[in-house]
């Protein structure tokens, strides 16, 4: 075979991204592939937009299924994003024999299971790299080099947004809107940044992460996630005095009949391996039973590290091609039909510690009832701050709690926001232990 030639669908920013190291790394490529790989058809709405890489204009449509009708590719490069068409053109791509490289984790996060069975009934590969940490090859590590490992522990900052807005949180003491403000102008942020901030992004990530883990298919929809939105920059340097940092983690542990996934704001230890992934940089931790520790660093998003991973599946399934096997990777890289099915643990289950900030009345008495709800649904107090007062005026009593239940939490603190000497919702942040601690 002299050529494997491929057709994109979506020419946005990831595809103009996946274009141009495809053709300026052509000769790399080709060298690592044993073939050309050729892009013969290119499918957008948009014809007419500078996208920033010279292209011939006879490769270009608007029509997607000249790119999935044309016997001539072999590999379909869905990146038009979005849950109705892109599934659409994906499972059409796969009925037709073809192999699908697709970015689309909303996708994946949805409608996983469908996906990657179709991909297996038609005997066709797909493959989805670029979906989870943008130029970090954390799918490939979990499929190959990792592959031997049972993995008891993820973590992961996931999402770039929110790691840049809560890196400028943590170092200037700005309220949340004003730097959600600066970081749409600076452009890392989308106006509004919704899905980065309310944890949906990173829950997407999650849920493809925690599928590969265990071999299959989970739901975003199952996983607990929290936003940043509430975290104020008392916060912040609450936790700084206490000696810890905010981040918006991902994290997923095997707890044997059960799988925990969550996604929501967490205060770790600055020595932490996690503490100092800041701005817009993504990382993701994972412990293996046998390798030990991993840590897996760098861009999340952006046109080239996003076009870096798509085109790693190009080329992975390229040579597949190449050396004309027949029997292409299981998408969750599972052969083994009866493996186990994933449940993930109820939020409710988690065993955590926790930090609490209330709004209180300055008045004798006040720490002692909060303590007592506390204590009377078994959460034991670590450590305490009350600041300042205020003449007529709430003042801030900050917790650290050693480890409890959150159904007890939750009860604990409906019950303390309910009474007259609290004035305002009680701000709640879970806390990380050490690694080694683990």
């Amino acid at each position: 075979m002299s050529e494997v030639q491929i057709g994109i669908i979506g020419f946005g920013t990831v595809g103009a991204g996946t274009y141009e190291v495809l053709k300026n790394n052509a000769d790399l490529i080709r060298a690592r592939v044993g073939a050309r790989v050729v892009v013969k058809r290119i499918a957008d709405l948009d014809l007419h937009s500078d996208r920033g890489v010279t292209i011939d204009r006879d490769i270009l449509t608007t029509e997607a299924i000249e790119v999935i009708e044309d016997p001539e590719i072999q590999i379909v490069v869905e990146l038009v994003g979005g849950l109705t068409h892109a599934k659409e053109y994906i499972l059409k791509a796969m009925e037709r024999g073809k192999h699908v490289v697709t970015a689309n984790k909303a996708l994946l996060a949805e409608y996983g299971d469908e996906l990657y069975k179709k991909a297996q009934e038609c005997g066709v590969g797909l493959a989805f790299e670029a979906s989870v940490g943008g130029g970090i090859p954390i799918i490939g590590a979990m499929k190959g080099g990792l592959s031997a490992n049972r993995f008891q522990n993820i973590m992961g900052i996931l999402n770039g947004t929110s790691n840049y807005i809560l890196t400028k949180m943590s170092r200037d003491y700005l309220p949340y809107d004003q730097v959600v403000k600066e970081a749409v102008r600076l452009g890392y942020a989308e106006d509004p940044p919704t899905l980065d901030v309310d944890g949906t992004d990173a829950a997407h990530k999650l849920a493809i992460l925690v599928s590969l883990a265990y071999g299959s298919a989970v739901s975003f929809k199952d996983i607990y996630r929290e936003g940043i939105t509430s975290l104020t920059p008392d916060d912040i340097r609450f936790a700084q005095e206490f000696g810890y940092c905010v981040k918006l983690l991902a994290l997923a542990r095997d707890r044997g009949e059960m799988v925990e996934a969550r996604v929501h704001p967490v205060m770790i230890p600055k020595d932490h391996i996690l503490a100092n992934v800041n701005w817009a940089y993504n990382a993701i931790y994972l412990e293996g039973d046998f390798v030990g520790a991993n840590l897996y660093y760098g861009l999340g998003a952006g046109r080239r590290p996003t076009g870096s991973a798509v085109a790693s599946d190009i080329i992975d399934l390229s040579r597949r091609l190449v050396l004309g096997d027949k029997g292409p990777l299981p998408p969750l890289a599972h052969f083994d039909k009866g493996h186990r099915k994933v449940v993930v643990q109820p939020i409710e289950q988690l065993t955590t510690a926790y930090y609490f900030r209330f709004s209180a009345v300055d008045q004798p008495g006040v720490l002692s009832k909060i303590s007592g709800v506390l204590g009377e649904h078994q959460i034991s107090i670590a450590s305490v701050i009350q600041k300042g007062r205020e003449v007529n005026g709430p003042v801030p009593v900050v917790m650290l709690t050693h480890e409890a239940r959150e159904e007890n939490v939750q009860k604990a603190i409906s019950l303390i926001n309910d009474m007259d000497i609290v004035t305002d919702k009680t701000v709640l942040i879970r806390v990380e232990k050490k690694i080694a601690d683990e």
